[in-house]
């Protein structure tokens, strides 16, 4: 989990990130559910950016009607993230770690 939790605060403010893609990079393909687990798991003191991780196809994974969905959509707003409808454009916001990035503080 702690993988998960590294990368997950890796995501630059005004990027998202799938669930699927933070299990890649943590080594863990496959395991987008477990990365949801995680984010459930973590301490609240870690203060991660849990609204910045959305599903595959770029939706916010919370019922639309659920006050998850709100705080989420109201978070990635705030940083200038354009949702609508639950829905962001992965090929403006996706978060795509360089080469640099992943060798160089990726500490495992």
């Amino acid at each position: 989990m702690e993988k998960i939790w590294f990368i997950v605060s890796m995501i630059p403010h005004g990027r998202v990130s799938s669930y699927g893609k933070i299990a890649d990079l943590a080594g863990l393909p496959g395991r987008a559910r477990y990365v949801s687990k995680a984010l459930k798991s973590a301490p609240d003191i870690m203060a991660l950016p849990w609204y910045r991780v959305i599903n595959s196809q770029g939706r916010i994974s919370f019922d639309e009607h659920s006050q998850p969905y709100r705080e989420q959509m109201e978070h990635l707003r705030n940083e200038g993230v354009v949702v609508n409808r639950g829905k962001i454009r992965l090929q403006e916001y996706e978060w795509q770690p360089d080469i640099a990035t992943l060798v160089l503080q990726l500490p495992f």
